[in-house]
């Protein structure tokens, strides 16, 4: 495992703090797993986004129906 090292503003530590004293666990697991979730919500967030522009492109729209109209064939058969 790495050692980082930031500064954080006093109120966020100090609430930080408050966190893991309440929880009884230590400050830098607080912030793994803080950074774990805030990562993954970037990932949900591009794939929303990919999905967004898929949508208003009509190449991409033709070929999902394309796609979707050989599925359904194959189900049938």
């Amino acid at each position: 495992m790495t050692t980082f090292t930031s500064s954080l503003p006093d109120e966020l530590l100090a609430q930080l703090s408050e966190a893991a004293a309440k929880l009884s666990i230590p400050k830098n697991k607080i912030i793994e797993k803080a950074l774990s979730t805030y990562l993954e919500q970037l990932k949900r967030i591009e794939y929303i986004n990919s999905f967004k522009k898929a949508y208003k492109n009509e190449d991409t729209l033709t070929l999902a129906a394309e796609g979707m109209a050989a599925y359904l064939q194959q189900i049938e058969d």
